[in-house]
């Protein structure tokens, strides 16, 4: 936490809450004139400007130590930063393997085996699984999750309800796997032991994935939208377009594979991009010669890994999907993130994230209030950091002194903070993992959503079993 830093003290929660009341009202009004596809063209100068406002009355009305400030932008910037090349990754890994014919291959099968019907619960069911598995969300929406934004499009679905249920998986094994960072985090950073915490989880965790498996069957059997499209026809442009083989599987088997083994994301990455690399030249030479003027293979597999690509495949719906941005095409989402990060960091030096949090730390003394203020302190974390892990350390640090005073065992602020934060951080426009998501799966954050059931359930739950007080007893032992 960011102690006073001021020397006249922290500043008022009323003149804390002047910029974030700007960043929404912009935002708002953006929205509203401009439409949800404006949020990554407007954010980065309503996020920076607000982060400007923030400084502004820091200095004038409570003049803090430049170095205090400092050292908030150092705490954003360590949290954020090293995603920065995870994400250029992500892109090099998007085009490769849509030009390779992996994603294609995914495509195919899934089109071969998946009833239209069942398509949303089965997307999110095997999304749970290999996130579960990697522990990864990033990395299960930018392989998997891909291929089901292609499978679902082609059977007809909107492309919000597929980015939901795909985002709700994800999110599933980011929240619940033993190998998540966040949930390895969440566990240390209360004094629980992991496995202890992934236990307690259990108690919301299922409520709300039930709660999301009704919902996706709902909209699956009573979507108009499913048959839509004539399948047949488009596997025919996908098989005229690529080699569809079961040895491309291979790929998300062997990155699956790499992150149970637990070898670096970076690593991991770089190898599912050679494996893209070669899928192109052994699998897909034919379209060497298309991707580049001078037929020159280098030149080409360069321009899939940095460039906008696009080749037309005779039909449109196809032509749109397998169009891939590259490195230049995640540069809008890096400057995005850095904006967010920026404007974390000045919440943080200025202490006027501590001054709002600690006026919500008064009065609370029942249970439910606890976790309650909990959860809403997770989403405003979310919100203003710009990054759940930055979110998750400031929250436990803040409500540690609360629940031991109150009596409450460890492992319930470990269960809210991953309740609102582990999952929320993907439902917020300008947050790392919402910016990351949209644009991977291609689909606007307040597009998809009010379709993420999982994610939007896990903080309902979190307050509502509060409130039943089950399984909720008081704090026997010092070290859960």
């Amino acid at each position: 936490m960011v102690k006073s830093n001021h020397k006249g003290g922290l500043p008022s929660p009323i003149a804390s809450a002047i910029p974030i009341i700007y960043l929404i009202t912009s935002l708002v009004i953006m929205l509203c004139t401009k439409g949800t596809d404006a949020i990554s063209e407007y954010s980065q100068l309503i996020l920076l400007s607000a982060a400007f406002l923030a400084f502004c009355i820091s200095r004038i009305f409570y003049p803090c130590r430049w170095n205090m400030l400092k050292i908030g932008i150092y705490k954003s910037a360590k949290q954020i930063l090293p995603a920065v090349p995870i994400l250029l990754l992500i892109a090099m890994v998007s085009a490769t393997w849509m030009y390779g014919g992996i994603v294609p291959s995914l495509i195919y099968y899934g089109l071969e085996f998946i009833n239209p019907s069942t398509f949303l619960v089965i997307t999110c069911l095997v999304c749970s699984v290999i996130s579960v598995l990697t522990g990864s969300s990033w990395t299960t929406c930018a392989t998997i999750g891909i291929a089901f934004m292609g499978i679902g499009t082609i059977m007809g679905y909107n492309e919000a309800w597929i980015a939901g249920a795909v985002i709700s998986g994800a999110y599933f094994g980011d929240k619940m796997s033993p190998l998540s960072d966040t949930t390895v985090l969440a566990a240390s950073t209360t004094g629980v032991k992991l496995f202890d915490h992934i236990k307690y989880l259990f108690i919301t965790t299922v409520p709300a994935m039930t709660i999301a498996f009704i919902v996706y069957a709902i909209l699956g059997y009573s979507s108009d939208a499913v048959g839509a499209t004539d399948n047949k026809e488009l596997t025919i442009h996908l098989t005229n377009t690529f080699a569809i083989s079961p040895w491309l599987l291979l790929a998300p088997i062997i990155t699956c594979a790499l992150i149970v083994m637990r070898v670096n994301v970076l690593i991991t990455l770089a190898i599912s991009t050679i494996l893209g690399i070669i899928g192109i030249i052994a699998f897909e030479p034919q379209l060497l010669s298309i991707l580049s003027q001078d037929s020159n293979p280098f030149n080409a597999i360069l321009g899939v890994l940095l460039t906008n690509t696009s080749i037309d495949t005779h039909n449109d719906l196809l032509n749109e999907f397998v169009f891939t941005g590259g490195v230049e095409g995640m540069m809008n989402t890096i400057y995005l993130i850095l904006s967010a990060m920026t404007f974390g960091g000045v919440m943080l030096g200025t202490g006027m994230l501590s001054s709002i949090t600690r006026s919500c730390l008064k009065g609370i003394k029942k249970t439910s209030a606890a976790v309650t203020t909990t959860v809403g302190s997770g989403l405003f974390m979310n919100s203003c950091t710009g990054d759940q892990y930055l979110s998750i350390i400031v929250t436990a640090n803040l409500y540690k002194k609360l629940y031991k005073k109150l009596n409450l065992e460890p492992k319930l602020l470990g269960r809210s903070i991953e309740d609102s934060v582990s999952v929320t951080s993907v439902l917020i426009p300008w947050n790392s993992c919402g910016i990351t998501q949209s644009t991977v799966l291609g689909v606007a954050t307040l597009s998809y959503l009010p379709f993420c059931v999982f994610n939007y359930m896990c903080p309902i739950m979190s307050i509502l079993i509060s409130i039943l007080g089950y399984k909720i007893s008081a704090n026997t032992r010092t070290n859960e």
